[in-house]
């Protein structure tokens, strides 16, 4: 059985887009950095540097989700 490896185009920073959507949907809901991070688990500064830093760190699907839920959206919204 041949195998082979299939061409993909993905996008290096998506990463990005999460972090300005994670600031633009925060904002739109009157969370503020310190109750987000209160909410989900995380300290400040983590909330602070996932979208100030702009896709320089990540954060888990965990996270990412806990996220959705506080800002009460849902995961895709912050790939679009």
């Amino acid at each position: 059985m041949a195998t082979f490896k299939r061409e993909f185009n993905f996008d290096d920073k998506f990463m990005v887009k999460v972090s300005n959507n994670i600031k633009k949907y925060r904002l739109k809901a009157g969370i503020t950095q310190e109750q987000l991070a209160v909410d989900v688990g995380k300290s400040y500064d983590f909330i602070r540097r996932l979208e100030y830093k702009k896709g320089a760190i990540g954060c888990s699907v965990d996270t990412l989700y806990k996220i959705s839920v506080v800002l009460g959206i849902t995961m895709d919204k912050f790939f679009e």
